[in-house]
């Protein structure tokens, strides 16, 4: 990019809104980088109360409280999930998750506001860019939580124990999908001593989830994705190899105590990969929690926001799982948003507009147009000529 404009130095942190959502945007944590920068930070009063984070503690880290409408007005607004603030105005910059495939008018009306907007789940999956991979530490979260729910619901004691009253083997738990939610809900599940099982169409996440104590299962199935790793994204099956990948695991399925579903594809409905006659399969007292749910759900049977039960089974569907766990999730949250406007830092001001990958494939809209290739596919826009985009689609 050529174009050099730069803003003043102010960012602002408006409370969530959305219904549920408990996490902040920046955490105190994060706000001496910040500052040290030479950056501004004001803070709407009562922004991180949810999150377990007290007005005071952000102003012992040089932070201010102020109203909505000052945190709304500053020339850097970060959010946890990007909404259409009417408030929003020409040339301010907004950082946050904006879903752009899933709610691209989101992105079209701020685009018309002329307000440049960056989308964080965009950022590229390269070594460089994992300290602003909000999808990754926001997953880590729901990997740990989605255990947790499952042996809340699940009528046996998750480890193996010896008692005078006999021996209760452990519970038997599969995770489908090895990205980093599967990776922590593995980690969770072993360390709450459960036997674990775990399938992902990459095969050489095998190695990383053979170190995590749990046993790969391996299906004959060709993908065309067996080189990928848990940090690069999976890629969405056909129907025929979801027909038959949904075949060759019923056996595993039906064995388990409880299945913990990961799979999701941006942009695009979740896969189907547990199917009504699956889940009749298991025993009954068995728990699905599917962490799918909110983009249509890896399991039949889910309803999002809801639990129901099904000849036995219980199937959990979370809607936005995270933000049970406020606190850490937004400790994360604030980090990746903090080292993602220091990467727009010249001469302590913020400078958006620059050559920087990561900057370039996060960025959706700019001058009063998307300019994200793939959002406006999605919104049915024409293509923009090369020289006009803000940098190569994500």
């Amino acid at each position: 990019m050529s174009e050099a404009t730069t803003t003043s130095q102010t960012i602002g942190v408006p409370k969530e809104t959305a219904s549920g959502e408990r996490r902040v945007a920046l955490s105190p944590a994060a706000l001496p980088a910040l500052v040290k920068a030479g950056l501004s930070i004001v803070v709407e009063a009562g922004a991180g109360e949810s999150a377990g984070f007290s007005d005071q503690a952000y102003v012992d880290k040089g932070g201010r409280i102020g109203t909505r409408a000052e945190a709304l007005a500053a020339d850097a607004v970060v959010m946890v999930r990007v909404a259409d603030d009417g408030a929003l105005r020409k040339g301010q910059v907004v950082v946050g998750m904006a879903a752009p495939f899933a709610a691209p008018e989101t992105s079209k009306a701020i685009a018309d506001r002329g307000v440049t907007l960056f989308s964080l789940e965009l950022a590229p999956r390269t070594t460089r860019a994992q300290a602003v991979d909000v999808l990754s530490s926001q997953a880590t979260v729901s990997g740990y939580k989605a255990v947790l729910l499952a042996a809340e619901a699940l009528p046996k004691l998750f480890p193996l124990m010896t008692t005078a009253a006999g021996t209760i083997p452990p519970a038997r738990v599969f995770i489908m999908g090895a990205g980093v939610a599967g990776l922590s809900a593995i980690a969770t599940a072993r360390r709450l001593g459960a036997v674990v099982e775990a399938y992902d169409v990459r095969s050489a996440v095998k190695e990383e989830v053979q170190s995590l104590g749990a046993r790969f299962v391996e299906l004959p199935l060709e993908t065309g994705q067996e080189a990928g790793s848990s940090g690069a994204y999976a890629t969405q099956l056909t129907d025929e190899q979801l027909a038959k990948q949904r075949e060759l695991m019923v056996k595993t399925v039906g064995g388990s105590d409880v299945v913990i579903t990961t799979a999701q594809v941006q942009g695009k409905k979740a896969p189907v990969l547990v199917t009504a006659d699956m889940v009749a399969a298991m025993n009954p007292g068995s728990v699905i929690v599917d962490l799918a749910a909110e983009q249509g759900g890896n399991c039949e049977l889910t309803k999002v926001g809801e639990s129901v039960v099904h000849n036995g089974v219980t199937i959990i569907g979370p809607a936005n799982i995270t933000s049970t766990a406020a606190h850490d999730a937004s400790l994360m949250y604030g980090k990746n948003v903090a080292n993602f406007l220091i990467l727009m830092i010249a001469d302590k001001k913020l400078a958006p507009d620059t050559d920087d990958a990561i900057l370039t494939e996060s960025m959706v809209t700019r001058g009063g147009e998307v300019v994200n290739a793939r959002v406006r596919e999605t919104l049915g826009l024409p293509p923009q000529p090369a020289t006009a985009q803000g940098g190569p689609s994500a």
